[in-house]
């Protein structure tokens, strides 16, 4: 199975120069607590709640602070023609739940979620991979 079978596709994305209020505001408003961060159509970066929280606050940030100074510049992210196998390998390796999901020319198409993983892929690996991505 290949992850384009199990991703989200409708996914809500922040420019690097929206304001982290903005973001935050739409993050609340949603339900959601991740964005990719996105130059046109391509991943340049991702921001978490945690990263607003922790992050920004830490650094003394306003309001007006654009993502691009809060964001998380290397991003661990598949394409959209891998194996389940290699986005679980990944998303274990690097401590992730959420994984944006780009094309053959890195523009953003997706992202899979544990969440995602865990609705529509055996319990098993999903459970594994849940294990892995949480240990400290």
């Amino acid at each position: 199975m290949k992850v384009r079978d199990v991703m989200t596709k409708d996914v809500v994305v922040a420019r690097p120069d929206d304001t982290i209020q903005s973001i935050a505001s739409h993050m609340a408003s949603g339900g959601f607590g991740f964005v990719p961060v996105c130059d046109g159509e391509r991943l340049v970066g991702t921001l978490t709640d945690r990263d607003l929280a922790v992050r920004a606050l830490a650094i003394g940030a306003s309001p007006e602070t654009r993502a691009s100074e809060v964001m998380t510049h290397d991003v661990a992210w598949c394409r959209d023609d891998e194996d389940l196998k290699t986005v679980l390998h990944l998303m274990s390796e690097r401590q992730v739940r959420r994984l944006p999901i780009v094309d053959k020319d890195r523009k953003l198409v997706g992202v899979v979620s544990l969440g995602d993983l865990s609705i529509r892929v055996k319990e098993k690996y999903a459970g594994e991979a849940l294990e892995s991505i949480s240990r400290s």
